[in-house]
């Protein structure tokens, strides 16, 4: 098995939506709407945009007139994001504008950043290092910023199984891998993001944001685990030949909808 999803990584990202926005905290969504006020339109920086999974989602449940501007470093998911904007307007029905910009979004400076109301982000802290979140963290500062959906590195399944501890480990290696002479974070990046915002002297709210994977999202379950499995042999390799039997009953069972998995992750909010 390789790490590589199944899927092209548009389509994955398709897939898991409708589960990142029934796991996002709806409390700090509520704080956040609560400082979000006036008649001028709410600018909103999202970090790591992907397909606008998280503006889709936002958008339709803050009121009053907003404008997104989406950064990634992909230029065909931006153009899809943007698409997928089209049409969407604010709670109240007010109107929602979009604009993209392509980049390395960790090269962001509090200059760039400076006309928003807000930043957002999801599924993004987790792929960072150290120094990375130090520099978004600085660039957010004077603004609330809501990060959804980080990785904790827990997973649990129903039934239990002897090699899920031994995978879930291995995932988180793999995890905290270099890749280009970066050291990502993986599931150290929400507390290394609520360390930095501390350091800046800025309050930082923390609530959990699970995927609760049963059999109504058999085909979720089923994709997110060839990636993790995949991750953890890529991680360590003596794990491929138990992991063949493992992948076979525990794809067999999410295909029976007998599989559950509760994937853990939390979401932040710093400044609201």
């Amino acid at each position: 098995m390789t790490v590589e999803e199944t899927l092209p990584f548009a389509d994955w990202l398709r897939l898991r939506e409708p589960a990142d926005a029934a796991a996002r905290a709806e409390d700090l969504l509520d704080v956040v709407r609560a400082r979000l006020t006036g008649d001028a339109p709410t600018v909103i920086h999202d970090l790591g945009s992907g397909t606008g999974s998280m503006s889709r989602w936002m958008a339709a449940r803050l009121p009053g007139p907003q404008h997104w501007v989406l950064h990634d470093r992909d230029a065909d998911l931006l153009a899809r994001a943007a698409e997928g904007m089209s049409g969407v307007t604010a709670a109240d029905g007010a109107p929602v504008t979009v604009r993209t910009r392509c980049g390395d979004l960790t090269r962001l400076t509090a200059g760039d950043l400076a006309d928003g109301s807000l930043v957002t982000a999801s599924a993004l802290l987790d792929m960072l290092t150290a120094e990375e979140v130090e520099r978004v963290v600085a660039a957010c500062v004077g603004r609330p910023a809501l990060f959804a959906i980080s990785v904790t590195g827990r997973v649990r399944f129903t039934p239990a199984d002897p090699l899920d501890e031994a995978v879930e480990a291995a995932f988180n290696e793999h995890q905290r891998r270099t890749v280009d002479g970066r050291r990502l974070l993986g599931p150290d990046a929400a507390a290394a993001t609520a360390a930095a915002f501390a350091r800046h002297g800025v309050d930082v709210r923390e609530r959990p944001s699970p995927w609760h994977l049963g059999p109504e999202r058999a085909d979720l379950a089923a994709e997110w685990f060839r990636g993790w499995l995949g991750a953890a042999c890529e991680q360590r390799p003596d794990l491929a030949g138990p992991a063949q039997a493992y992948a076979r009953r525990r794809l067999a069972d999410a295909a029976a909808g007998r599989l559950t998995v509760l994937v853990e992750h939390t979401d932040l909010l710093a400044g609201g």
